[in-house]
């Protein structure tokens, strides 16, 4: 339905735009656009590109210009500041910095006027020690993982504004009413930004963060499976495929990338299933979880290429046990990212399945007179206990976010 709502509207857009076809070119790239990412792009640019407009007219506009006066050019610093990819991060950058605008432009004020009404060395003395006292004491702060993450843009405006406004407040005589001035149109500017980042085709980092966590599910089966048919269908000296292995990368690379994401997160309004107070850690977590499985893969993908590994033939001995295995734990990713997808519990895929692959397993693993085959086995038990891992990991998440019990077909 949606690649034919595409197509009808490309085919309006070229029908009534005639000869001039090539002023709306990128728009028709953009609806013929497949990749999520690449439309988020264009989106956003447009998007700053409206913003900018709109919050110029402030300076172009010659009414809107004597009421504003020259400080407008802060509504436009702000905008160019503060307009970041997801909605969420735009918002938390504007509230950081209106209120580190606000509290630094505030005591500046206070100590430039306590400075004004000193003579002598007092004046440059209470200036000085100010900034060193509250310039050191916001940075330390400022340092402090929990507020690094989250405020560490509002404390940077603090210091900065403080600064100037202490600073300058001292040669000024009107140093209260220039800091109003500034304060509302960094409000103006911010204002904009909002309105057009949330207004305007948003675009969530909450989705993106539920996406690329639901599609790490699926990376990881099939990545475990193209490292045993490669160890079953190829001979140790020749090259594996590589398709599975850069996926396998991508999910050990994506820790930075979901942090970033569920930072931003945190600040999105309701939107969609995503409310107030979701429990994003816990999907920091469940990330945590699935590195530790890539990489468990991984070292799995090294010792299948070990030259210690028995023949071709020797290995086809235990190709139906290793199908099943892998049958098994691939389906048991699949139905967990899945669930996780729909954002609904998973009743097929339990511990105590998991339990039962391992007492089926673990006996073959000890048996076999083979050191190679024996620690690839142990590398397989290894992945069993990660993925129940990532059971109870999806089951927590589940009972905090509030998940709908699967309905499972009779």
């Amino acid at each position: 339905m949606l690649d034919n709502f595409h197509h009808q509207l490309s085919t309006f857009i070229m029908a009534t735009n005639g000869e001039n076809q090539s002023t709306h070119h990128w728009l028709i790239l953009w609806i013929k656009c497949d990749d999520i990412e690449n439309r988020q792009r264009v989106i956003h640019s447009v998007k700053l590109g409206i913003t900018l407009v709109l919050v110029s007219l402030f300076y172009l506009i010659d009414p809107m210009f004597h009421q504003m006066g020259e400080n407008v050019i802060w509504a436009i610093m702000t905008v160019v500041v503060i307009f970041e990819f997801y909605a969420g991060a735009t918002l938390g950058k504007g509230i950081n910095r209106g209120i580190g605008t606000l509290l630094g432009g505030g005591l500046g004020s206070l100590i430039a006027i306590l400075a004004a009404k000193m003579n002598g060395v007092f004046k440059p003395l209470i200036i000085v020690s100010s900034l060193l006292v509250f310039g050191a004491t916001a940075k330390y702060a400022a340092q402090a993982p929990a507020m690094r993450r989250r405020y560490e843009y509002g404390f940077r405006i603090f210091i900065l504004t403080f600064s100037m406004v202490a600073v300058l407040g001292v040669r000024s005589q009107s140093v209260i009413a220039v800091a109003r001035d500034r304060l509302a149109n960094i409000g103006i500017g911010f204002a904009i930004c909002i309105f057009t980042n949330l207004a305007i085709f948003p675009i969530w980092a909450s989705h993106d963060l539920h996406r690329s966590t639901t599609a790490k599910f699926h990376k990881l089966a099939d990545s475990l499976q193209g490292c045993l048919d490669d160890y079953f269908k190829t001979g140790v000296e020749n090259p594996v495929h590589e398709s599975w292995y850069e996926t396998l990368k991508s999910v050990l690379q994506s820790r930075s990338k979901d942090e970033s994401l569920a930072n931003d997160a945190k600040w999105e309004p309701w939107n969609g299933k995503f409310g107030f107070y979701y429990p994003w850690e816990c999907y920091l977590e469940l990330g945590d979880s699935l590195t530790d499985l890539a990489a468990t893969i991984l070292a799995l993908k090294l010792c299948l290429q070990s030259p210690l590994q028995p023949p071709l033939e020797k290995r086809e001995e235990m190709k139906g046990v290793f199908d099943n295995y892998m049958l098994s734990v691939s389906w048991t990713l699949i139905q967990l990212g899945e669930a996780l997808e729909k954002m609904e519990t998973c009743q097929k895929v339990n511990s105590k399945l998991l339990q039962t692959m391992k007492l089926q397993f673990f006996p073959l693993v000890l048996s076999h007179e083979n050191d190679a085959i024996a620690s690839i086995g142990f590398l397989l038990m290894d992945i069993l206990e990660k993925t129940e891992v990532l059971v109870n990991a999806v089951e927590k998440l589940g009972k905090l976010a509030g998940f709908q019990t699967k309905k499972e077909n009779v």
